[in-house]
């Protein structure tokens, strides 16, 4: 598939303030008006042409009009009514090319809009719902997940915290998620300085895919053992799991000591220990 020639815009800064619109602290919105910016993080996943792309909270569509750009065809929920008006018009100059759904991301179902083909998600993640979604995105019972990657803005602490390896200080249970069937790397860092208005923090672009499944885990399994492990990272595995029968005599039968505490667990002892407990 040839993409067309994309239109010729007027500059998004100009067309927001003639819109009139500003971003919204209740929504986690911050803009980015950097075109060529936006052009770098729409080209992380590679050849978008004719491919379909998730987008949540479009905005004023700074994104959107990257992705469209690189001939993606763009799934976009917004929230924010006042951003529908500058969605539309962008649907208009790439005809075809742009749906817009007024809802929350939270509460759509992305496979469903997909109609079961494959698509790509690449969003600059509003701030106060970015982990939550990203964790969904995470858990499905069947792997490989219909979305064939992840291009995602997060604060930068938390972009460091899905690519922790075991025993440092930003480990957790994001990193095991993240690494245990994905592979997960900080493709960009982005300065605070490039949106409008600055976050108080300096912000990362994730990229991950799916890789293959370790045999016999179960993945609500491993959900419910690293949310007990690190749900209380200060105590002891023999604290933090007995809430899930016999995963502390499971994890002794492997090697792992009930004196340890969850951060220093590495992935694949995860992997391991949710393998021993069966589904």
């Amino acid at each position: 598939m040839t993409a067309r020639p994309a239109p010729d815009l007027p500059p998004l800064r100009e067309t927001v303030r003639a819109h009139g619109l500003s971003a919204s602290k209740a929504l986690g919105q911050n803009f980015l008006f950097d075109e060529q910016l936006l052009d770098r993080i729409a080209a992380i996943p590679g050849d978008l042409n004719g491919a379909t792309v998730f987008e949540v909270g479009p905005g004023p569509g700074g994104l959107t009009r990257a992705l469209l750009r690189a001939g993606a065809k763009v799934i976009a929920v917004e929230r924010d009514d006042r951003c529908l008006p500058l969605l539309a018009e962008l649907g208009e100059a790439f005809p075809g090319q742009l749906t817009v759904i007024a809802d929350d991301a939270m509460a759509v179902d992305v496979d469903a809009l997909t109609g079961g083909a494959p698509y790509h998600i690449v969003a600059n993640l509003p701030y106060n719902v970015g982990t939550a979604l990203f964790t969904r995105w995470l858990e499905p019972a069947a792997w490989p997940p219909q979305w064939r990657s992840l291009t995602l803005m997060f604060q930068l602490e938390v972009a460091e915290r899905i690519v922790a390896p075991v025993g440092t200080d930003a480990y957790g249970r994001l990193a095991v998620l993240a690494q245990w069937r994905s592979n997960a790397k900080i493709a960009m860092k982005v300065h605070r300085s490039a949106f409008t208005p600055p976050p108080k923090v300096m912000s990362a672009i994730v990229h991950v895919t799916p890789a293959d499944e370790p045999a016999g885990v179960d993945a609500k399994r491993l959900a419910k053992l690293t949310e007990k492990g690190f749900g209380q990272r200060r105590k002891m595995l023999r604290q933090s799991l007995k809430g899930v029968e016999g995963a502390v005599a499971a994890a002794e039968a492997i090697g792992i000591e009930p004196t340890r505490r969850a951060e220093t667990v590495s992935v694949a002892d995860w992997i391991e220990l949710a393998r021993t407990l069966g589904g």
